[in-house]
């Protein structure tokens, strides 16, 4: 992938972070009855903040993940294996850059106060770039290193309105409703990606490889097959949903108060500021093994879910039309994994919440090495010639790529569910003075030490000469982020900080 999925959320560190909007639904309803109210308490400017990021995370989905990076792999670079190591390299770099220069943009941001001014920047830089991706072709105008340093741009830029997206959240939802506000957003960014998905699959790819009567006798608007174009139409897609689904957010969402300092004199005093928050951490032990915990399990499942189209496109050898149809099947679980994350942290609190989350994505990896065409769970050789097809369709036709399906659809729900639930617990382990601090830390812990997990992919496929052997790490990164988080005590069920 070439994109971190959403890290964290910022705090404002200035005095009055809440929107005032915001202040004052939660004075006047009170948290109890807030949280009772559920999605349809989220005010508008919450709902907003949450659509923002249905239009932010197709371009994940589709692009990083799924669909175009596969193509790029195979088609332009010409190698799948050599192409995984291509992007987890230009991952790594980005990374390393966003690591370097995230988190005195999270400090400088604390003093700058509005989020909106600088993420209309963002978005205008992002949108033309993602577009441009419609003319990446094998010996085309666009070559390969272009490419990966486009790609590596558009990381960057993501990233930073990543950040700065979240920030709002507690202006834009409340305190109550952030868990609600932050599971919504993480459904619906798979939820729009499902959308494009299907249409791209009904439009694009089906026409003429089956008789249905809901599918077209050909590709719709002059889409050519032959030129991979169904491959790089995701980029125009993406790049409309991300401006389309941006406008509600900066007409309705409380953004939060501007401070008054000029966004150049911010960036200058930045570093004192970020020295002050980490300085804020002494006397904190649980959400200082917390976040070092949550370095390492987040870069765990970033690489996870960033390598897991090109692994599957791979190992299983599927085509863009496997593709779609493997993107729309986990883009529907992954709806469900924002949802069940909002679930768990209200059952059994946020901490186990992680822990499940976490423990379920290293069980699913371990069951996605074991898997081949020729191969189910490591053991049992599958002959395809050998065997009669399940079903008649277009695709997903044998025994392994069903039980691939099957894995792959608890890694949506772990995934997802772990960053909506790491998201509350920041809030359950913070004491209320020091919430926005805290949260400027949060968006550290998840850029810091984000190139490790890329890095580690590309030396380990480079040096096994194997898909299956660049995603070892990625399970030795989860598990030791899993027993870290056994030294974090607190965010319990219905926990909060009362000091």
């Amino acid at each position: 992938m070439v994109q971190q999925p959403p890290s964290g959320a910022l705090g404002d560190g200035l005095p009055g972070s809440l929107a005032p909007e915001a202040e004052a639904a939660a004075d006047a309803a009170g948290p109890a009855q807030l949280a009772k109210s559920g999605y349809a308490g989220l005010s508008l400017g919450g709902w907003s903040w949450s659509l923002f990021q249905g239009g932010r995370d197709p371009y994940v989905i589709l692009i990083s993940i799924y669909i175009f990076a596969p193509y790029f792999s195979e088609y332009v670079v010409g190698d799948k294996v050599k192409g995984q190591s291509l992007v987890a390299t230009m991952t790594t770099i980005y990374s390393l850059f966003v690591a370097a220069t995230a988190p005195f943009l999270g400090a400088a941001m604390e003093r700058f106060g509005a989020r909106k001014p600088v993420l209309l920047v963002l978005i205008a830089l992002m949108a033309p770039l993602i577009w441009a991706l419609w003319f990446v072709t094998p010996g085309g105008p666009i070559s390969v290193n272009a490419t990966l340093w486009m790609l590596g741009a558009i990381g960057v830029l993501f990233v930073y309105a990543e950040v700065l997206h979240n920030s709002m959240l507690i202006s834009a939802a409340g305190t109550s409703h952030a868990p609600h506000a932050s599971g919504l957003a993480l459904s619906l960014g798979n939820a729009f990606a499902v959308v494009a998905l299907v249409f791209c699959m009904i439009a694009f790819a089906l026409p003429g490889a089956v008789d249905w009567s809901f599918v077209p006798d050909k590709p719709m608007f002059g889409i050519d097959p032959a030129k991979a174009e169904p491959s790089r139409i995701v980029g125009p897609i993406c790049a409309a949903l991300l401006v389309l689904l941006a406008i509600p957010m900066f007409l309705f969402s409380p953004d939060v108060p501007r401070s008054g300092e000029r966004f150049v004199t911010s960036l200058a005093k930045g570093a004192g500021g970020l020295w002050e928050t980490l300085k804020s951490l002494k006397g904190e032990a649980d959400m200082r093994n917390y976040l070092i915990a949550r370095m390492l399990f987040t870069d765990g499942m970033t690489s996870l879910l960033a390598f897991g189209g090109l692994y599957a496109a791979g190992v299983m050898r599927w085509q863009v039309l496997e593709m779609l149809g493997y993107g729309i099947l986990l883009s529907i679980f992954a709806v469900i994994g924002g949802f069940v994350g909002s679930f768990m942290d209200r059952a059994v609190g946020p901490l186990k919440a992680v822990k499940i989350a976490v423990g379920g994505a290293i069980v699913c990896l371990i069951g996605l090495l074991g898997m081949g065409r020729e191969k189910i769970l490591f053991f049992w050789a599958y002959d395809p010639a050998a065997h009669a097809p399940l079903w008649n369709g277009p695709m997903f036709r044998t025994l392994p790529e069903i039980i691939y399906l099957v894995i792959g659809f608890g890694v949506a729900i772990f995934v997802v569910a772990h960053y909506a639930s790491s998201r509350t617990l920041l809030t359950r382990l913070s004491p209320p003075e020091k919430l926005p601090a805290f949260f400027g830390l949060y968006a550290m812990s998840g850029t810091a030490t984000v190139w490790v997990g890329s890095f580690l992919v590309a030396l380990f496929t480079a040096l096994s000469g194997s898909q299956q052997g660049g995603f070892i790490p990625i399970a030795a990164l989860l598990f030791l982020g899993l027993i870290g988080m056994f030294f974090v005590k607190g965010g319990g069920k219905d926990e909060h900080r009362a000091d």
